[in-house]
């Protein structure tokens, strides 16, 4: 019975962590990466779709990205799409595509960054302390309605608990790893 609790609740903690790495790979670090534009979303026939549905993006060098759109008329729409994102660069519309230029960020910047990184991964912290204490409070009620021992839900709870410190140590080594290549000059 209480295994079922273990592989809810893991299987929420695994979400959680996705949703992070997910999330903080479109964070810019000052390097060219197409994960950069997964929250740019362009006008495609009514559509708010994301670019690289649109467009094929490929890293040209460390600082630079290569926006190729399938349909040539998507251009204007694509640029467009980039200026109004929040990203703060100013696509620069060739004959192959769109390139997308990344400035080299400040001090301040890559700081202030990385402040926003580590309150995020808290949110996810707290979001996976919360799915603990739901799978604590399951198997509770079911000692309490004696559905399982004391020695099984004891067990159960230590288990949780390790599942809880493992994807906890997770987000905290990939903010760890984001964080040193943002603060990277």
């Amino acid at each position: 019975m209480d295994k079922r609790i273990l592989n809810d609740a893991e299987a929420r903690m695994k979400k959680v962590l996705e949703v992070y790495r997910k999330d903080i790979a479109s964070i810019r670090a000052g390097r060219a990466n197409p994960a950069m534009l997964d929250k740019v979303m362009v006008d495609y026939y009514g559509q708010p779709t994301p670019v690289s549905q649109v467009a094929k993006i490929s890293v040209v060098e460390a600082r630079v990205l290569l926006i190729q759109p399938w349909d040539k008329n998507m251009v204007s729409a694509v640029e467009r799409a980039i200026l109004k994102s929040d990203l703060g660069i100013n696509p620069v519309v060739d004959a192959n595509g769109i390139r997308l230029v990344i400035p080299p960020l400040t001090k301040e910047r890559r700081e202030e960054i990385a402040k926003g990184l580590r309150k995020k991964a808290e949110e996810q912290k707290v979001a996976i302390r919360n799915v603990r204490r739901d799978a604590n409070e399951q198997v509770k009620k079911l000692e309490k309605n004696k559905e399982i021992s004391e020695d099984d839900a004891d067990r159960a709870l230590k288990e949780i608990q390790e599942l809880t410190d493992k994807y906890i140590g997770e987000i905290e080594k990939a903010t760890q790893v984001k964080e040193k290549e943002i603060m990277e000059v």
